[in-house]
Protein backbone atom coordinates (compact mmCIF):
# COMPACT_ATOMS: atom_id res chain seq x y z
CA UNK A 1 0.00 0.00 0.00
CA UNK A 2 1.05 3.59 -0.45
CA UNK A 3 1.24 4.19 3.31
CA UNK A 4 2.24 0.94 5.06
CA UNK A 5 2.18 2.63 8.48
CA UNK A 6 -0.99 4.64 7.92
CA UNK A 7 -3.12 2.45 10.17
CA UNK A 8 -0.75 3.26 13.05
CA UNK A 9 -0.58 7.00 12.35
CA UNK A 10 -4.17 7.99 11.63
CA UNK A 11 -7.43 7.67 13.53
CA UNK A 12 -10.74 6.69 11.93
CA UNK A 13 -12.77 9.73 10.96
CA UNK A 14 -16.13 9.87 9.23
CA UNK A 15 -17.89 12.94 7.84
CA UNK A 16 -20.17 14.84 10.16
CA UNK A 17 -23.90 14.65 9.58
CA UNK A 18 -26.15 17.66 9.51
CA UNK A 19 -27.36 18.60 12.99
CA UNK A 20 -30.38 16.43 13.94
CA UNK A 21 -32.81 19.24 14.75
CA UNK A 22 -31.79 21.15 11.64
CA UNK A 23 -32.25 18.22 9.25
CA UNK A 24 -35.70 17.48 10.67
CA UNK A 25 -36.90 20.58 8.85
CA UNK A 26 -36.51 19.07 5.36
CA UNK A 27 -36.19 15.87 3.33
CA UNK A 28 -32.67 16.48 2.08
CA UNK A 29 -29.86 13.96 2.58
CA UNK A 30 -28.39 14.25 6.06
CA UNK A 31 -24.81 13.19 5.28
CA UNK A 32 -22.11 15.79 4.71
CA UNK A 33 -18.86 15.23 2.81
CA UNK A 34 -15.18 15.23 3.72
CA UNK A 35 -12.32 17.11 2.10
CA UNK A 36 -10.06 15.30 -0.34
CA UNK A 37 -7.16 15.57 2.10
CA UNK A 38 -9.10 13.81 4.86
CA UNK A 39 -10.36 11.13 2.48
CA UNK A 40 -6.83 10.37 1.35
CA UNK A 41 -5.78 10.00 4.98
CA UNK A 42 -8.62 7.55 5.57
CA UNK A 43 -7.55 5.58 2.50
CA UNK A 44 -4.06 5.42 3.99
CA UNK A 45 -5.42 3.48 6.99
CA UNK A 46 -5.95 0.40 4.78
CA UNK A 47 -3.17 -1.72 6.22
CA UNK A 48 -1.94 -4.06 3.45
CA UNK A 49 -3.15 -6.95 5.60
CA UNK A 50 -2.08 -9.64 3.13
CA UNK A 51 -5.32 -11.63 3.23
CA UNK A 52 -8.08 -9.01 3.18
CA UNK A 53 -11.43 -10.24 4.46
CA UNK A 54 -13.24 -7.02 3.52
CA UNK A 55 -14.15 -8.30 0.04
CA UNK A 56 -14.77 -11.98 0.77
CA UNK A 57 -18.56 -11.84 0.63
CA UNK A 58 -19.38 -15.05 2.50
CA UNK A 59 -22.05 -15.99 5.02
CA UNK A 60 -20.87 -16.63 8.56
CA UNK A 61 -23.48 -17.55 11.16
CA UNK A 62 -26.13 -16.57 8.63
CA UNK A 63 -24.79 -13.04 8.20
CA UNK A 64 -22.74 -11.38 5.45
CA UNK A 65 -19.04 -11.18 6.18
CA UNK A 66 -17.20 -8.97 3.76
CA UNK A 67 -18.59 -7.44 0.58
CA UNK A 68 -21.08 -9.70 -1.25
CA UNK A 69 -20.11 -8.19 -4.61
CA UNK A 70 -16.39 -8.62 -3.87
CA UNK A 71 -15.48 -4.96 -4.26
CA UNK A 72 -11.73 -4.47 -4.81
CA UNK A 73 -11.53 -2.48 -1.61
CA UNK A 74 -7.78 -2.48 -0.85
CA UNK A 75 -7.07 -1.43 -4.43
CA UNK A 76 -9.28 1.62 -4.47
CA UNK A 77 -8.31 2.59 -0.93
CA UNK A 78 -4.72 2.75 -2.11
CA UNK A 79 -5.64 4.69 -5.25
CA UNK A 80 -7.56 7.26 -3.20
CA UNK A 81 -4.57 7.67 -0.90
CA UNK A 82 -2.42 8.35 -3.98
CA UNK A 83 -4.96 10.82 -5.38
CA UNK A 84 -5.71 8.61 -8.40
CA UNK A 85 -9.47 9.09 -8.30
CA UNK A 86 -10.29 8.14 -11.88
CA UNK A 87 -8.45 4.84 -11.54
CA UNK A 88 -10.22 4.26 -8.23
CA UNK A 89 -13.58 4.75 -9.97
CA UNK A 90 -12.61 2.23 -12.65
CA UNK A 91 -11.79 -0.35 -9.98
CA UNK A 92 -15.04 0.38 -8.15
CA UNK A 93 -17.17 -0.05 -11.28
CA UNK A 94 -15.54 -3.40 -12.09
CA UNK A 95 -17.65 -5.06 -9.39
CA UNK A 96 -20.37 -2.54 -8.52
CA UNK A 97 -22.81 -1.08 -11.05
CA UNK A 98 -24.26 1.43 -8.59
CA UNK A 99 -21.79 2.42 -5.84
CA UNK A 100 -23.72 5.63 -5.18
CA UNK A 101 -26.49 3.40 -3.77
CA UNK A 102 -24.40 1.03 -1.64
CA UNK A 103 -22.24 3.93 -0.48
CA UNK A 104 -25.35 5.43 1.08
CA UNK A 105 -27.59 2.57 2.24
CA UNK A 106 -25.43 -0.54 2.65
CA UNK A 107 -24.74 -1.49 6.31
CA UNK A 108 -21.12 -2.11 5.26
CA UNK A 109 -20.37 -5.74 6.12
CA UNK A 110 -16.97 -4.96 4.58
CA UNK A 111 -16.13 -2.79 7.59
CA UNK A 112 -17.30 -5.51 9.97
CA UNK A 113 -14.65 -7.84 8.53
CA UNK A 114 -11.87 -5.27 8.09
CA UNK A 115 -8.65 -6.74 9.54
CA UNK A 116 -7.82 -3.46 11.24
CA UNK A 117 -11.15 -3.83 13.07
CA UNK A 118 -9.75 -6.68 15.16
CA UNK A 119 -7.96 -4.19 17.40
CA UNK A 120 -8.90 -0.70 16.17
CA UNK A 121 -11.80 1.06 14.45
CA UNK A 122 -12.04 -0.26 10.86
CA UNK A 123 -11.25 1.62 7.68
CA UNK A 124 -14.06 3.96 6.56
CA UNK A 125 -14.72 1.86 3.45
CA UNK A 126 -18.33 2.92 2.89
CA UNK A 127 -17.55 6.63 2.99
CA UNK A 128 -14.58 6.25 0.65
CA UNK A 129 -16.77 4.28 -1.77
CA UNK A 130 -19.47 6.96 -2.05
CA UNK A 131 -16.82 9.68 -2.27
CA UNK A 132 -15.18 7.95 -5.25
CA UNK A 133 -18.39 7.64 -7.24
CA UNK A 134 -19.59 11.15 -6.43
CA UNK A 135 -16.21 12.48 -7.58
CA UNK A 136 -16.82 10.56 -10.80
CA UNK A 137 -20.19 12.21 -11.35
CA UNK A 138 -18.82 15.68 -10.53
CA UNK A 139 -15.86 15.33 -12.88
CA UNK A 140 -18.00 14.00 -15.75
CA UNK A 141 -16.21 10.65 -15.81
CA UNK A 142 -19.46 8.69 -15.58
CA UNK A 143 -21.07 8.82 -19.02
CA UNK A 144 -23.38 6.60 -21.04
CA UNK A 145 -21.62 3.61 -22.58
CA UNK A 146 -24.12 1.85 -24.86
CA UNK A 147 -22.98 -1.46 -26.34
CA UNK A 148 -21.35 -1.20 -29.75
CA UNK A 149 -23.08 -4.32 -31.06
CA UNK A 150 -26.58 -5.66 -30.39
CA UNK A 151 -27.24 -9.40 -30.28
CA UNK A 152 -30.82 -9.24 -31.54
CA UNK A 153 -32.02 -10.94 -28.34
CA UNK A 154 -34.69 -9.30 -26.18
CA UNK A 155 -34.87 -9.69 -22.40
CA UNK A 156 -37.61 -8.53 -20.04
CA UNK A 157 -36.70 -7.73 -16.43
CA UNK A 158 -39.72 -7.71 -14.11
CA UNK A 159 -39.04 -5.34 -11.24
CA UNK A 160 -36.75 -2.32 -11.15
CA UNK A 161 -35.32 -2.68 -7.66
CA UNK A 162 -31.64 -3.32 -6.90
CA UNK A 163 -31.52 -6.82 -8.45
CA UNK A 164 -33.53 -5.83 -11.51
CA UNK A 165 -31.48 -2.72 -12.24
CA UNK A 166 -28.22 -4.62 -11.89
CA UNK A 167 -29.39 -7.44 -14.15
CA UNK A 168 -30.61 -4.92 -16.73
CA UNK A 169 -27.32 -3.03 -16.71
CA UNK A 170 -25.27 -6.18 -17.21
CA UNK A 171 -27.51 -7.70 -19.88
CA UNK A 172 -27.44 -4.41 -21.77
CA UNK A 173 -23.64 -4.45 -21.67
CA UNK A 174 -23.78 -7.89 -23.28
CA UNK A 175 -25.67 -6.31 -26.19
CA UNK A 176 -29.17 -7.59 -25.49
CA UNK A 177 -32.18 -5.29 -25.82
CA UNK A 178 -33.51 -4.93 -22.28
CA UNK A 179 -36.92 -3.74 -21.13
CA UNK A 180 -37.54 -3.25 -17.42
CA UNK A 181 -41.16 -3.45 -16.24
CA UNK A 182 -42.19 -1.63 -13.07
CA UNK A 183 -45.70 -1.46 -11.63
CA UNK A 184 -45.03 1.83 -9.79
CA UNK A 185 -45.01 5.22 -11.51
CA UNK A 186 -41.21 5.57 -11.27
CA UNK A 187 -38.41 3.00 -11.60
CA UNK A 188 -36.14 2.05 -8.72
CA UNK A 189 -38.28 -0.28 -6.61
CA UNK A 190 -36.97 -0.33 -3.05
CA UNK A 191 -34.42 2.36 -3.94
CA UNK A 192 -37.18 4.73 -5.06
CA UNK A 193 -40.02 4.11 -2.62
CA UNK A 194 -38.69 1.87 0.17
CA UNK A 195 -35.90 4.18 1.38
CA UNK A 196 -36.68 7.78 2.42
CA UNK A 197 -35.30 10.70 0.47
CA UNK A 198 -33.11 11.94 3.35
CA UNK A 199 -31.13 8.70 3.15
CA UNK A 200 -31.11 8.31 -0.64
CA UNK A 201 -32.07 11.31 -2.76
CA UNK A 202 -34.45 10.29 -5.55
CA UNK A 203 -33.90 13.05 -8.10
CA UNK A 204 -30.20 13.70 -7.57
CA UNK A 205 -29.08 10.10 -7.08
CA UNK A 206 -31.61 7.43 -8.16
CA UNK A 207 -33.09 9.12 -11.22
CA UNK A 208 -29.64 10.36 -12.25
CA UNK A 209 -28.56 6.74 -12.72
CA UNK A 210 -31.86 5.70 -14.34
CA UNK A 211 -31.42 8.48 -16.92
CA UNK A 212 -27.93 7.20 -17.72
CA UNK A 213 -29.26 3.65 -18.16
CA UNK A 214 -31.87 4.97 -20.60
CA UNK A 215 -29.11 6.72 -22.56
CA UNK A 216 -27.35 3.35 -22.75
CA UNK A 217 -30.40 1.84 -24.42
CA UNK A 218 -32.41 0.29 -21.57
CA UNK A 219 -36.19 0.84 -21.75
CA UNK A 220 -38.27 1.35 -18.61
CA UNK A 221 -42.01 0.65 -18.74
CA UNK A 222 -43.71 1.93 -15.57
CA UNK A 223 -47.29 1.76 -14.30
CA UNK A 224 -47.40 -1.79 -15.68
CA UNK A 225 -48.35 -4.80 -13.56
CA UNK A 226 -47.06 -7.77 -15.53
CA UNK A 227 -49.30 -10.80 -15.12
CA UNK A 228 -52.47 -8.75 -14.89
CA UNK A 229 -55.08 -8.46 -17.62
CA UNK A 230 -53.37 -5.27 -18.78
CA UNK A 231 -50.17 -7.18 -19.60
CA UNK A 232 -50.70 -10.95 -19.48
CA UNK A 233 -47.85 -13.43 -19.20
CA UNK A 234 -48.55 -14.93 -22.65
CA UNK A 235 -47.88 -11.57 -24.26
CA UNK A 236 -44.65 -11.22 -22.31
CA UNK A 237 -43.41 -14.67 -23.31
CA UNK A 238 -44.18 -14.04 -26.98
CA UNK A 239 -42.34 -10.72 -27.11
CA UNK A 240 -39.11 -11.64 -25.29
CA UNK A 241 -36.47 -14.33 -25.60
CA UNK A 242 -35.84 -14.56 -21.85
CA UNK A 243 -37.31 -13.21 -18.62
CA UNK A 244 -35.69 -12.20 -15.35
CA UNK A 245 -37.93 -12.05 -12.29
CA UNK A 246 -36.68 -9.51 -9.75
CA UNK A 247 -39.90 -8.59 -8.00
CA UNK A 248 -38.50 -8.46 -4.48
CA UNK A 249 -40.02 -9.78 -1.28
CA UNK A 250 -42.83 -7.31 -0.79
CA UNK A 251 -45.36 -9.38 1.17
CA UNK A 252 -45.24 -7.75 4.63
CA UNK A 253 -45.44 -9.69 7.89
CA UNK A 254 -48.71 -8.84 9.65
CA UNK A 255 -49.60 -8.76 13.35
CA UNK A 256 -53.00 -10.47 13.70
CA UNK A 257 -53.88 -9.45 17.26
CA UNK A 258 -57.11 -8.01 18.65
CA UNK A 259 -57.94 -4.65 17.10
CA UNK A 260 -55.87 -5.12 13.94
CA UNK A 261 -58.83 -3.94 11.83
CA UNK A 262 -58.79 -0.45 13.39
CA UNK A 263 -58.05 2.57 11.24
CA UNK A 264 -54.64 4.15 11.71
CA UNK A 265 -52.69 0.87 11.58
CA UNK A 266 -50.53 0.58 8.47
CA UNK A 267 -47.69 -1.45 7.06
CA UNK A 268 -44.44 0.48 7.12
CA UNK A 269 -43.98 0.39 3.34
CA UNK A 270 -47.44 1.82 2.79
CA UNK A 271 -46.42 4.74 5.01
CA UNK A 272 -42.95 5.24 3.49
CA UNK A 273 -44.02 4.87 -0.14
CA UNK A 274 -46.83 7.41 0.13
CA UNK A 275 -44.51 9.83 1.91
CA UNK A 276 -41.84 9.66 -0.80
CA UNK A 277 -44.50 10.23 -3.47
CA UNK A 278 -45.59 13.34 -1.56
CA UNK A 279 -41.99 14.56 -1.41
CA UNK A 280 -41.64 14.13 -5.18
CA UNK A 281 -45.13 15.30 -6.12
CA UNK A 282 -46.47 18.29 -4.21
CA UNK A 283 -50.05 17.69 -3.16
CA UNK A 284 -49.93 13.90 -3.29
CA UNK A 285 -51.81 12.12 -0.50
CA UNK A 286 -49.80 10.53 2.31
CA UNK A 287 -50.28 9.10 5.79
CA UNK A 288 -49.43 11.90 8.19
CA UNK A 289 -47.93 11.47 11.65
CA UNK A 290 -48.38 15.14 12.53
CA UNK A 291 -49.43 15.68 16.17
CA UNK A 292 -49.88 11.93 16.68
CA UNK A 293 -48.39 9.47 19.14
CA UNK A 294 -46.65 7.03 16.80
CA UNK A 295 -45.93 3.42 17.72
CA UNK A 296 -43.59 1.56 15.38
CA UNK A 297 -43.56 -2.21 15.82
CA UNK A 298 -40.29 -3.67 14.62
CA UNK A 299 -36.66 -2.65 14.46
CA UNK A 300 -34.22 -2.70 11.60
CA UNK A 301 -33.72 -0.15 8.87
CA UNK A 302 -37.40 0.08 7.99
CA UNK A 303 -38.35 0.86 11.58
CA UNK A 304 -35.65 3.52 11.73
CA UNK A 305 -36.93 5.08 8.51
CA UNK A 306 -40.42 5.24 10.01
CA UNK A 307 -39.03 7.00 13.09
CA UNK A 308 -37.24 9.60 10.98
CA UNK A 309 -40.22 10.17 8.68
CA UNK A 310 -42.64 10.57 11.61
CA UNK A 311 -40.35 13.14 13.20
CA UNK A 312 -40.28 15.19 10.00
CA UNK A 313 -44.07 15.17 9.95
CA UNK A 314 -44.10 16.67 13.44
CA UNK A 315 -45.40 13.75 15.52
CA UNK A 316 -46.25 14.27 19.19
CA UNK A 317 -44.16 11.26 20.26
CA UNK A 318 -42.56 8.20 18.70
CA UNK A 319 -41.89 4.79 20.24
CA UNK A 320 -40.23 1.84 18.55
CA UNK A 321 -41.02 -1.60 19.94
CA UNK A 322 -38.35 -4.28 19.50
CA UNK A 323 -39.01 -7.84 20.61
CA UNK A 324 -35.29 -8.65 20.70
CA UNK A 325 -32.92 -7.62 23.53
CA UNK A 326 -30.61 -4.63 23.22
CA UNK A 327 -27.33 -5.56 21.57
CA UNK A 328 -24.07 -5.22 23.53
CA UNK A 329 -21.79 -2.24 22.91
CA UNK A 330 -18.86 -4.54 22.14
CA UNK A 331 -18.69 -7.87 20.29
CA UNK A 332 -19.88 -10.80 22.38
CA UNK A 333 -17.64 -13.85 22.73
CA UNK A 334 -19.91 -15.82 20.38
CA UNK A 335 -19.72 -13.09 17.71
CA UNK A 336 -16.02 -13.03 16.75
CA UNK A 337 -14.35 -11.19 13.88
CA UNK A 338 -14.82 -11.45 10.87
CA UNK A 339 -18.54 -12.03 11.53
CA UNK A 340 -20.87 -9.08 11.20
CA UNK A 341 -20.65 -7.31 14.60
CA UNK A 342 -23.99 -7.61 16.39
CA UNK A 343 -23.38 -4.52 18.49
CA UNK A 344 -25.59 -1.61 19.54
CA UNK A 345 -26.02 0.91 16.75
CA UNK A 346 -27.70 4.29 16.97
CA UNK A 347 -28.96 5.06 13.48
CA UNK A 348 -30.01 8.45 12.18
CA UNK A 349 -33.66 8.10 13.20
CA UNK A 350 -32.86 7.17 16.80
CA UNK A 351 -30.32 9.98 16.97
CA UNK A 352 -32.94 12.47 15.80
CA UNK A 353 -35.56 11.18 18.26
CA UNK A 354 -33.11 11.38 21.14
CA UNK A 355 -32.29 14.96 20.22
CA UNK A 356 -35.97 15.88 19.90
CA UNK A 357 -37.35 14.09 22.96
CA UNK A 358 -34.29 13.41 25.11
CA UNK A 359 -34.25 9.61 24.85
CA UNK A 360 -33.75 6.76 22.42
CA UNK A 361 -37.23 5.77 21.14
CA UNK A 362 -36.56 2.02 21.28
CA UNK A 363 -38.22 -0.21 23.85
CA UNK A 364 -36.49 -3.61 23.86
CA UNK A 365 -37.92 -7.02 24.77
CA UNK A 366 -41.39 -5.60 24.19
CA UNK A 367 -44.27 -6.86 22.08
CA UNK A 368 -47.78 -5.66 21.32
CA UNK A 369 -50.71 -7.76 22.56
CA UNK A 370 -53.77 -5.71 21.60
CA UNK A 371 -54.83 -2.59 19.70
CA UNK A 372 -57.46 -0.38 21.30
CA UNK A 373 -59.73 2.03 19.44
CA UNK A 374 -62.45 4.62 19.87
CA UNK A 375 -66.10 4.60 18.85
CA UNK A 376 -65.16 5.70 15.33
CA UNK A 377 -62.97 2.65 14.87
CA UNK A 378 -59.64 4.49 15.00
CA UNK A 379 -56.69 3.23 16.99
CA UNK A 380 -56.05 5.08 20.25
CA UNK A 381 -53.68 2.81 22.17
CA UNK A 382 -51.41 -0.21 21.99
CA UNK A 383 -51.28 -2.75 24.82
CA UNK A 384 -47.77 -4.11 25.32
CA UNK A 385 -45.92 -6.55 27.55
CA UNK A 386 -42.26 -7.25 28.12
CA UNK A 387 -40.92 -10.68 27.17
CA UNK A 388 -38.03 -12.95 27.97
CA UNK A 389 -36.56 -15.49 25.56
CA UNK A 390 -36.74 -19.08 26.77
CA UNK A 391 -36.45 -22.51 25.18
CA UNK A 392 -39.66 -24.38 24.48
CA UNK A 393 -40.13 -28.15 24.56
CA UNK A 394 -38.53 -28.37 21.08
CA UNK A 395 -35.41 -26.56 22.21
CA UNK A 396 -36.32 -23.40 20.29
CA UNK A 397 -35.97 -19.93 21.84
CA UNK A 398 -39.36 -18.23 21.98
CA UNK A 399 -40.57 -14.99 23.63
CA UNK A 400 -42.50 -15.50 26.87
CA UNK A 401 -44.57 -12.67 28.43
CA UNK A 402 -43.33 -11.37 31.79
CA UNK A 403 -46.23 -11.02 34.23
CA UNK A 404 -46.70 -7.58 35.69
CA UNK A 405 -45.06 -5.69 32.82
CA UNK A 406 -48.26 -4.92 30.93
CA UNK A 407 -48.58 -1.36 29.68
CA UNK A 408 -51.06 0.70 27.67
CA UNK A 409 -49.38 3.20 25.35
CA UNK A 410 -51.30 6.01 23.59
CA UNK A 411 -51.24 5.72 19.80
CA UNK A 412 -52.75 7.73 16.97
CA UNK A 413 -50.71 5.94 14.30
CA UNK A 414 -49.28 2.41 14.35
CA UNK A 415 -46.71 1.27 11.77
CA UNK A 416 -45.90 -2.41 11.29
CA UNK A 417 -42.22 -2.81 10.36
CA UNK A 418 -41.67 -6.50 11.08
CA UNK A 419 -40.06 -7.55 7.83
CA UNK A 420 -41.35 -9.44 4.82
CA UNK A 421 -42.56 -12.99 4.23
CA UNK A 422 -41.63 -13.31 0.56
CA UNK A 423 -42.72 -12.27 -2.93
CA UNK A 424 -46.30 -11.60 -3.91
CA UNK A 425 -47.70 -14.72 -5.53
CA UNK A 426 -50.08 -13.63 -8.31
CA UNK A 427 -47.43 -13.17 -11.01
CA UNK A 428 -45.56 -16.31 -9.97
CA UNK A 429 -48.72 -18.38 -10.15
CA UNK A 430 -49.61 -17.02 -13.58
CA UNK A 431 -46.12 -17.88 -14.83
CA UNK A 432 -46.21 -21.35 -13.28
CA UNK A 433 -42.81 -21.10 -11.62
CA UNK A 434 -42.09 -23.47 -8.75
CA UNK A 435 -41.79 -22.05 -5.23
CA UNK A 436 -39.84 -23.24 -2.20
CA UNK A 437 -41.41 -23.91 1.24
CA UNK A 438 -40.95 -20.22 2.16
CA UNK A 439 -42.94 -19.12 -0.93
CA UNK A 440 -39.82 -17.77 -2.66
CA UNK A 441 -39.11 -18.62 -6.29
CA UNK A 442 -37.22 -21.90 -6.48
CA UNK A 443 -33.99 -21.24 -8.37
CA UNK A 444 -30.57 -22.39 -7.26
CA UNK A 445 -27.98 -19.79 -6.34
CA UNK A 446 -25.45 -19.64 -9.14
CA UNK A 447 -27.78 -20.85 -11.89
CA UNK A 448 -30.83 -18.67 -11.09
CA UNK A 449 -32.93 -20.81 -13.48
CA UNK A 450 -36.55 -21.34 -12.47
CA UNK A 451 -38.64 -24.40 -13.29
CA UNK A 452 -39.78 -22.63 -16.49
CA UNK A 453 -37.22 -22.64 -19.33
CA UNK A 454 -35.96 -19.18 -20.20
CA UNK A 455 -37.22 -17.67 -16.95
CA UNK A 456 -34.69 -16.67 -14.29
CA UNK A 457 -35.03 -15.20 -10.79
CA UNK A 458 -32.76 -13.12 -8.59
CA UNK A 459 -32.76 -10.99 -5.48
CA UNK A 460 -35.23 -11.06 -2.61
CA UNK A 461 -37.89 -12.92 -4.61
CA UNK A 462 -35.44 -15.84 -4.76
CA UNK A 463 -33.42 -15.63 -1.53
CA UNK A 464 -35.88 -13.84 0.75
CA UNK A 465 -35.56 -10.46 2.43
CA UNK A 466 -31.92 -9.41 2.36
CA UNK A 467 -29.45 -6.56 1.81
CA UNK A 468 -29.30 -4.31 -1.24
CA UNK A 469 -25.75 -5.48 -1.86
CA UNK A 470 -26.87 -9.12 -2.02
CA UNK A 471 -29.42 -8.04 -4.64
CA UNK A 472 -26.54 -6.53 -6.62
CA UNK A 473 -24.66 -9.82 -6.30
CA UNK A 474 -27.62 -11.78 -7.63
CA UNK A 475 -28.42 -9.26 -10.35
CA UNK A 476 -24.94 -9.68 -11.78
CA UNK A 477 -25.15 -13.44 -11.39
CA UNK A 478 -28.53 -13.82 -13.07
CA UNK A 479 -27.35 -11.64 -15.96
CA UNK A 480 -24.43 -14.03 -16.56
CA UNK A 481 -26.69 -17.07 -16.63
CA UNK A 482 -29.35 -15.41 -18.75
CA UNK A 483 -26.66 -14.35 -21.23
CA UNK A 484 -25.29 -17.89 -21.28
CA UNK A 485 -28.80 -19.24 -21.97
CA UNK A 486 -29.27 -16.84 -24.88
CA UNK A 487 -25.81 -17.08 -26.43
CA UNK A 488 -24.42 -20.44 -25.34
CA UNK A 489 -21.57 -18.74 -23.48
CA UNK A 490 -20.94 -15.53 -21.56
CA UNK A 491 -18.18 -13.04 -21.00
CA UNK A 492 -20.00 -11.09 -18.31
CA UNK A 493 -18.01 -10.78 -15.04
Amino acid sequence: MGKPTGFMEYEREIPADREPLERLKDWNEFHLHMSEEKLRIQGARCMDCGIPFCHTGVLLSGMASGCPINNLIPEWNDLVYRGLWHQALDRLHRTNNFPEFTGRVCPAPCEGSCTLGISDPPVTIKNIEVSIVERGWQEGWIVAQPPKVRTGKKVAVIGSGPAGLTAAAQLNKAGHSVTVFERADLPGGLLMYGIPNMKLDKREVVLRRIKLMEQEGISFVCNTAVGSSAYPVDKLRSEFDALVLATGATQPRDLPIEGRELKGIHFAMEFLTANTKAVLQAGADYISAKDKDVIIIGGGDTGTDCVATSLRHGCRSVTQLEIMPQSPEQRADDNPWPEWPKTLKVDYGQEEAAEQYGADPRSYLTTATKFEGDAAGTVTAVHTVQVKWEKNDKGQFVPTPVAGTEQVRPAGLVLLAMGFLGPEQQLLESMGVERDPRSNIKADYGSYATSVPGVFAAGDCRRGQSLVVWAFNEGRGVARECDRYLMGETELP
